[in-house]
């Protein structure tokens, strides 16, 4: 149960920096140039909205698929470290907290996945 927490605490970590990361980037610090702000706060926060009722209920299937999610945001802070030096420290805060929330999502369903078939195969032999 402690690893579980520990895992859980890493995906919510990972999960709020890389919210307040890109809506501070996109809405105040380096506004986008070409679409308007709320064009690229939508897509780019939009899709953080879908798996936040699951990672607070704690189902290791949201977090399964949140972890496939994270790594869209991991590949949007490479492409932006690389080509956009001026925004470099953004993008790799994004980076370190889209890997927080990767290995947290994927670790947490990993680990509570396997305790909630053992708790099933203890109630099926009882």
């Amino acid at each position: 149960m402690k690893s579980t927490s520990f895992f859980w605490w890493l995906t919510m970590v990972g999960y709020g920096g890389l919210f307040l990361v890109l809506a501070l980037w996109y809405s105040w610090i380096a506004p986008p140039e070409i679409v308007p702000r709320s064009v690229a706060l939508l897509i780019l926060l939009g899709p953080l909205l879908f798996p936040l009722r699951g990672l607070l209920y704690g189902r290791p299937y949201t977090f399964a698929w949140t972890s496939f999610l994270a790594m869209f945001y991991f590949i949007h802070g490479v492409s932006e470290a690389w080509s956009a030096p001026e925004v470099r420290w953004l993008a790799v805060l994004e980076i370190i907290f889209s890997l927080c929330l990767y290995f947290g999502a994927m670790l947490f369903a990993r680990v509570r996945g396997k305790q909630l078939k053992a708790l099933k195969d203890d109630e099926q032999t009882e």
